[in-house]
């Protein structure tokens, strides 16, 4: 699919990568220290404007404080865990709640529901983050993309498609602790993308998911396969 001067790059798991048409970083849920799914030659980055982060687990949240603290981006997230970013020093938080949408340079950010968990575990004992979110994100050539966070399928997908209508649809697929395939090709008849990239999945051996599974699902949807590292433009 065309996407209009914007290159998605996947880093593994559920994190992005992604370079605006104006040049700027959008990072959504960067997991990349201990992610074994993300390559070494993408666990540093040059520049960071912006970072979305779903929800306060590990595998979305733990690099989020040493990110924000070296490349100063605006960092987009449930107003809890906004809370406790900026209790850590983080100073660029744009703490939102579900329905809000807000413009950070040059994309228009919506947060919308996930069916999911939000406590922060990475400090023990857990605390409260808020509830976990996904995000419709604009940007300025028109391309709207939906990044699910951790969810299962949940009927009001049908609103997101109604009110947002994003084109690319971000998914995860790995089953046990979110959608598997058969799920997230019931969110594909909900939401009706043109395309979805799978996320995750493979990352652990309990993430059995595949991409070839929600394919023959969704003969209609073209689904992007991504390896770790590789980018779409």
């Amino acid at each position: 699919m065309d996407l209009k001067g914007v290159k998605i790059t996947w880093l593994g798991h559920a994190s992005f990568r992604i370079e605006t048409p104006a040049g700027n970083t959008v990072l959504i849920d960067p997991w990349v220290t201990t992610n074994p799914s993300c390559p070494d030659d993408e666990k540093n980055f040059k520049k960071v404007d912006v970072i979305l982060c779903t929800h306060g687990h590990g595998d979305h949240f733990s690099d989020v404080e040493a990110i924000a603290m070296k490349h100063k981006p605006t960092v987009v997230v449930m107003h809890e865990l906004g809370e406790y970013l900026q209790k850590k020093g983080v100073e660029q938080v744009a703490g939102m709640g579900k329905g809000g949408t807000q413009t950070v340079g040059d994309i228009r950010v919506t947060m919308v529901h996930a069916d999911h968990s939000g406590g922060i575990d990475i400090v023990d004992p857990i605390i409260y983050g808020g509830e976990p979110c996904g995000y419709v994100v604009e940007f300025a050539g028109g391309l709207k993309i939906y990044h699910a966070g951790d969810t299962a399928v949940f009927g009001d997908m049908q609103i997101i498609r109604e009110i947002y209508a994003p084109e690319l649809a971000m998914l995860p697929i790995g089953d046990y602790y979110t959608m598997g395939p058969r799920e997230a090709a019931y969110a594909c008849k909900l939401l009706r993308p043109k395309a979805v990239i799978p996320m995750h999945w493979g990352t652990f051996p309990v993430l059995t998911g595949r991409p070839a599974e929600l394919k023959k699902l969704v003969p209609d949807v073209e689904v992007l396969e991504m390896k770790p590292g590789q980018t779409i433009s």
